[in-house]
């Protein structure tokens, strides 16, 4: 016998596990997602979430509460009876009434290997980090910031160049297959959960736009994992005088070399960039309101001089 599942979720990343589930054959009784938010070329149209479209499609209900403080919207969920809730970044923190208003309760998909990195940027952080390693895990939900028990676990390596972006679409791949397994384990009354340790607790903080600028005076290493960690969105940017003027250039990929100079000065005609130990040459670039391109393609149309600086 099927499960009937609430399905939680907001961007691109939620609705692979979505799709998992009802073709698994579970009934899908209602999908919560964020409200439409404004968007289009000039901002004014408002656009439905990924996962909004994904079960529109799906012919499934869908919901968007701002929050679940009215009593009315925590009824509405009870009166579902779901056996079980599945989360994977649906973007709000859930309170009791919900955690508890399944009769199986609330399983998250979280893209981390828990403890290290609790909370909102745990993709990001990781590479930021330097980290070789991380993954999806399945746990259930509690009251903490993603500390409840875990259920499944699927570790990924983070290769020496990989980028947020290249990892996100990893991750939510496995995470839909793990949550898959998760649901059919649950189903089969079959899941054993593990507490989480104590020990290696680290928070993967929302990612502000003030340590969006690259530091130059890092390391070559901190310099380029900073890069991809942020890579492609929000990105990381350095200032370039460009025709008289400073102008923020996004690096969207980058690579270490062998080299030394002054910390954020250009030290030769491949835009090789002095580290406060090493070097770092970007291989994709975008000028602001310009496309991505490769470092050759963007040197062709803005020659940067060795000796130049870059902040």
């Amino acid at each position: 016998m099927s499960l009937r599942i609430i399905f939680m979720g907001t961007p691109e990343f939620s609705v692979p596990t979505l799709a998992a589930l009802a073709g698994a054959g579970h009934e899908i009784v209602a999908v919560y997602t964020q409200p439409p938010r404004p968007g289009g070329r000039r901002g004014l149209d408002l656009q439905k979430s990924p996962v909004h479209q994904a079960a529109e499609l799906l012919g499934i209900p869908v919901l968007t509460p701002v929050n679940f403080k009215d009593e009315s919207d925590r009824q509405t969920f009870r009166d579902f009876n779901a056996d079980v809730a599945v989360v994977v970044a649906y973007g709000l923190l859930l309170p009791e009434a919900i955690l508890t208003g399944t009769r199986l309760g609330c399983y998250n998909g979280h893209a981390s290997l828990l403890p290290r990195w609790r909370g909102a940027a745990p993709i990001q952080r990781a590479i930021m980090a330097g980290d070789h390693e991380t993954g999806m895990m399945v746990m259930k939900m509690d009251k903490g910031l993603d500390t409840g028990p875990v259920a499944l676990t699927k570790a990924v390596q983070i290769g020496e160049t990989m980028t947020a972006g290249e990892l996100h679409d990893r991750l939510m791949q496995v995470g839909a297959n793990l949550m898959k397994e998760a649901i059919g384990k649950l189903e089969a009354d079959d899941l054993p959960l593990t507490e989480q340790a104590g020990e290696g607790v680290v928070y993967a903080a929302k990612i502000s736009k003030a340590e969006t600028r690259i530091d130059f005076a890092r390391t070559a290493r901190e310099v380029h994992d900073h890069i991809r960690g942020l890579s492609p969105f929000p990105g990381a940017w350095f200032e370039l005088e460009i025709g008289g003027k400073p102008e923020r250039v996004k690096v969207l990929n980058s690579e270490r070399v062998t080299a030394e100079g002054p910390a954020g000065t250009v030290l030769d005609d491949t835009l090789i960039i002095g580290c406060g130990k090493g070097a770092v040459r970007p291989t994709r670039l975008q000028r602001a309101g310009g496309k991505a391109l490769g470092v050759a393609d963007f040197l062709r149309g803005t020659p940067v001089a060795a000796g130049a600086r870059v902040d």
